[in-house]
């Protein structure tokens, strides 16, 4: 019967269908395992993106646990900083039980704990907003440090792990044209960074975090709404 022959009056067609050999599905099966390799080992160390630069500004998210918080404070002690920027929006889960309106006021007082001299630390909180948090907190300290004499020439931002690649990112978007910015990842305390794939934890975080990532540089675009306030 010929391979292109039409049945049912022309509604069904026979065609040649061509399937992998037993080599061919071991090779697909050694290019799965090669690509699930490859996501085991390099995929936090893509996300948790460690980059600083030179720069007399130092700036952490104020949404950061302790340990973050605490790096940064090193950080800040053993680099040539001059000014610690907290930023953050508002918090909205547990507020009812905080004394502080926003994660950058939060932070800030979490460094204040930890002995950090107050004349080199600033809160600048972010207005509330329901998504691109990292972004608008970006953008509202371009604001203030525009306000008050103008953005510095670079500035390191200090993240958490998986976070930081797209941190860095949003960062750059809101600070292009005016400052550098590098990115320094605070080791995450919840899991192993090296077998992440072993914890909860450590496969929601490089999950959710890769395709937020993929969010950020594919399809986010820009907006410059408190750049005009």
């Amino acid at each position: 019967m010929p391979p292109n022959e039409k049945l049912l009056f022309g509604l069904l067609q026979r065609r040649v269908c061509f399937l992998p050999t037993w080599r061919g599905w071991l090779s697909i099966l050694f290019l799965f395992a090669l690509l699930l390799f490859t996501a085991g080992r390099f995929s936090y160390s893509f996300l948790a993106l460690n980059q600083p630069i030179p720069s007399e500004i130092l700036v952490v998210e104020g949404w950061a646990p302790d340990y973050a918080i605490t790096q940064a404070a090193t950080e800040f002690r053993t680099g040539k900083y001059q000014t610690l920027y907290v930023t953050g929006g508002t918090i909205e889960e547990g507020s009812l039980l905080s004394n502080y309106n926003t994660y950058a006021e939060l932070g800030a007082t979490q460094l204040r704990n930890l002995g950090f001299p107050e004349d080199h630390l600033k809160a600048v909180p972010a207005p509330m907003v329901r998504k691109d948090r990292t972004y608008q907190s970006a953008l509202a300290l371009k604001a203030w440090m525009i306000e008050h004499g103008g953005t510095p020439k670079s500035l390191n931002v200090v993240s958490v792990g998986t976070h930081s690649r797209r941190t860095h990112l949003l960062f750059e978007m809101a600070f292009k044209g005016s400052s550098q910015v590098g990115i320094i990842a605070a080791t995450n305390h919840d899991f192993d960074p090296a077998h992440w794939w072993r914890y909860s934890q450590g496969v929601r975080s490089v999950i959710d975090e890769g395709l937020a990532y993929l969010y950020a540089r594919l399809c986010f675009h820009p907006s410059t709404q408190i750049e005009k306030r």
